[in-house]
């Protein structure tokens, strides 16, 4: 696949804004924040090199676990209740209720609540709370990029597919679902990124013996500045991967919605 020119100038800037962005904090840290605790990037990349690849595979890969899991339910959850509301219009406000509800409820005030219900996990298991977490996490933008990418679809299409017989299903499975496609992979963007932090979150209450939240506790405890600033980067790369991975998975489900392939 090759990359477009206004790819390829998208990802220049990216890489001159990420080197002047280093170049700043470099500067400051060594200068005007001297006195604060702001580590240099060195230090941090000393401390990444010093803890080894085996360390961060082994939190950052149990972390990973919770959100994909969750990731997978709250989307499971979100095109199933975007269909029901195209299916069922007197559930519509019900539904669409429910899905605001999730998302207005703050995630550090339900944690506690949630840990209390699913408790502990075993040991070496990925902590229940920490995967709820990131399932109400992706599950209000996966309802609302899924239930307007099915109302883009084309009238005409759907009076087709009305005179030949279909129903709200047969709509929903030949016309809806393809109009929706750009929509939902859109969603999922959003999404993936706050899966995982929402999974970060739930650890912090989830009694987890692995895991990003069980580094950064010990970190803060131990007031080890280049470890929680190491950590909190990977955070933000992982974070940042999975935007892009599903802004690459929505081009190449989609190309039409970009007016060509990439």
């Amino acid at each position: 696949m090759r990359l477009s020119r206004e790819s390829v100038r998208s990802l220049r800037t990216g890489v001159l804004g990420i080197v002047a962005l280093l170049a700043l904090w470099w500067v400051a840290a060594s200068t005007v924040l001297s006195g604060a605790r702001i580590p240099t990037p060195d230090g941090v990349l000393s401390t990444a090199v010093d803890d080894g690849w085996g360390f961060y595979a082994l939190h950052f890969g149990m972390t990973l676990q919770e959100a994909a899991v969750g990731f997978a339910y709250g989307t499971a959850a979100g095109l199933v209740v975007s269909s029901l509301v195209l299916l069922l219009p007197v559930a519509e406000r019900v539904l669409m209720q429910v899905a605001v509800l999730s998302y207005c409820v703050p995630l550090v005030a339900i944690a506690p609540v949630l840990f209390i219900v699913i408790g502990n996990p075993d040991e070496g298991q990925r902590s229940g709370t920490a995967t709820a977490l990131a399932a109400l996490s992706v599950f209000f933008t996966t309802v609302v990029g899924t239930v307007l990418g099915l109302r883009s679809a084309d009238r005409a299409s759907l009076d087709v597919v009305s005179v030949f017989g279909g129903g709200r299903v047969r709509q929903l499975l030949k016309v809806q679902l393809v109009s929706a496609l750009p929509s939902i992979p859109a969603a999922l963007r959003i999404g993936a990124p706050a899966a995982f932090l929402g999974a970060i979150l739930g650890e912090y209450v989830g009694g987890v013996q692995r895991g990003v939240a069980l580094v950064l506790k010990i970190a803060q405890q131990n007031v080890d500045v280049e470890q929680a600033w190491a950590v909190g980067i990977g955070c933000a790369l992982v974070a940042g991967a999975f935007y892009a991975l599903f802004g690459l998975v929505g081009r190449l489900v989609t190309p039409w919605s970009r007016g060509a392939a990439s």
